[in-house]
């Protein structure tokens, strides 16, 4: 019987690369059913009286089998994810992923894409929760008493979280395809982050990834920035490399609206110098001189917003004898915002576009030219806006019903009222 129900398990296992995902469905439930069956009624007999013992041999040829290299499981694991809400599933689950991440990268020389992504896809599905339950869920429940903490079970929410930690940890250290590099990076810092035991530990990897350029890096400052907040990381170079991020391209990446979120997040801070927020002013400011009109009514109250929040950098406004471009202290190829002399420059360009083209463009331009009230602009709804979405604006809008046209009455055929030409020709 032994024998037989081993090769079951074997051949259901199997079935979980089937072509048909019904199929695969229903193999995945099988075995998950004898999770919890050989859990209740095991298959050894336990060393003492009221020892908890967790199928882990199955269970790891169960998460082995959606850890596929060969095809795409993510429909597959979105439907694992609802036993990963009982506490011995999720923690039996991350040891067993670590394993198999780090077997499957030993064993191969170039790991194939697709395991990546259902590794990653198992991964980010596992989410410990905030504090610890009066009452912790199981799946596998035994027999006999309430099991003990001797088998993993009920370990405490530290505990959780050390092998939550070591089965990230496991999986960064290897070299990951570019896109799972971004994924890992956008969900880093709310549902990696604040489940580790030591989130620290993150700093290496999230200052070579500051270092890569690019989205990459800005993608990485979002991390950085909750280590620097909320665990003391001291990281001077933050604010300079997110300084060397204002580029042109800024404004056409598919990250542009998470961008601008942050950098808004991050010159929040009242304490900054005066020098710092500034350079930033004024490299925007530069940079819109060609951004497209959808990043503009964007940056334009952005810049206000700074100007309100640091009022020693209205001098950037209200400095007499405004310097041209020709004369402009400020050095734009200067990657050191300290060194930039944005301090001893003005807004010139934020004047220049005051005779943009487009009149909401122009608008926002004109409100710097008025005192800055307190309440900041909320720039949350322009962080999304598109050219599309401007143009159909500008569709639905109605205008005049009569439109004033500039033009000379005519006062005669060859400009005189009363001359020879009007007996012939009548002007209506």
């Amino acid at each position: 019987m032994r024998h037989r129900y081993c090769s079951c398990c074997n051949r259901l296992g199997e079935l979980l690369a089937h072509p048909s995902f019904q199929v695969k469905e229903l193999a995945l439930g099988t075995l998950m059913k004898f999770v919890q069956l050989e859990g209740a009624h095991p298959l050894e007999q336990p060393k003492w009286e009221g020892q908890y013992l967790f199928p882990r041999t199955l269970f790891r040829a169960v998460v082995g089998g959606l850890l596929s290299s060969e095809d795409d499981h993510s429909l597959l694991l979105s439907q694992f994810r609802e036993y990963l809400e009982f506490d011995d599933i999720r923690y039996h689950t991350m040891q067993a992923a670590s394993d198999a991440v780090t077997r499957v990268a030993a064993q191969q020389a170039e790991t194939p894409l697709a395991f990546w992504n259902n590794a990653f896809t198992l991964l980010s599905s596992v989410s410990l929760p905030r504090q610890e339950r009066d009452v912790p869920r199981f799946y596998v429940k035994h027999a006999g008493e309430r099991p003990s903490g001797s088998g993993g079970a009920l370990t405490p929410l530290q505990e959780h979280r050390k092998v939550f930690q070591t089965m990230w940890l496991g999986f960064l250290k290897h070299k990951l395809p570019l896109s799972l590099y971004k994924k890992v990076l956008v969900s880093m810092h709310d549902s990696i982050l604040p489940h580790l035991a030591q989130p620290t530990l993150m700093i290496d990897f999230l200052t070579s990834a500051c270092d890569v350029g690019g989205a990459i890096s800005l993608l990485a400052l979002n991390g950085l920035f909750v280590l620097i907040h909320k665990h003391n990381l001291e990281y001077p170079d933050f604010y300079r490399k997110l300084y060397g991020l204002l580029e042109p391209s800024v404004f056409h990446v598919k990250y542009r609206a998470r961008f601008f979120h942050l950098a808004d997040l991050f010159l929040s801070s009242s304490h900054l110098p005066a020098y710092l927020v500034a350079a930033f002013a004024k490299r925007l400011s530069r940079l819109a001189l060609t951004a497209p009109p959808e990043a503009l009514l964007m940056v334009l109250p952005f810049i206000c917003n700074l100007l309100r929040r640091h009022p020693a950098c209205r001098v950037l406004v209200h400095r007499p004898g405004s310097p041209e471009l020709d004369t402009d202290p400020y050095d734009p190829q200067e990657e050191d915002p300290a060194k930039s002399r944005a301090l001893e420059s003005c807004l010139w360009e934020v004047q220049a576009l005051q005779q943009h083209y487009h009149p909401e463009v122009s608008s926002a331009a004109s409100v710097i030219n008025q005192v800055l009230s307190l309440p900041e602009a909320s720039i949350a709804p322009l962080l999304e806006l598109t050219a599309y979405e401007i143009f159909e604006q500008d569709l639905k809008k109605k205008g005049p019903e009569t439109v004033p046209l500039e033009f000379i009455p005519a006062q005669g055929l060859l400009g005189r009222r009363d001359d020879l030409c009007t007996q012939f020709f009548t002007l209506s």
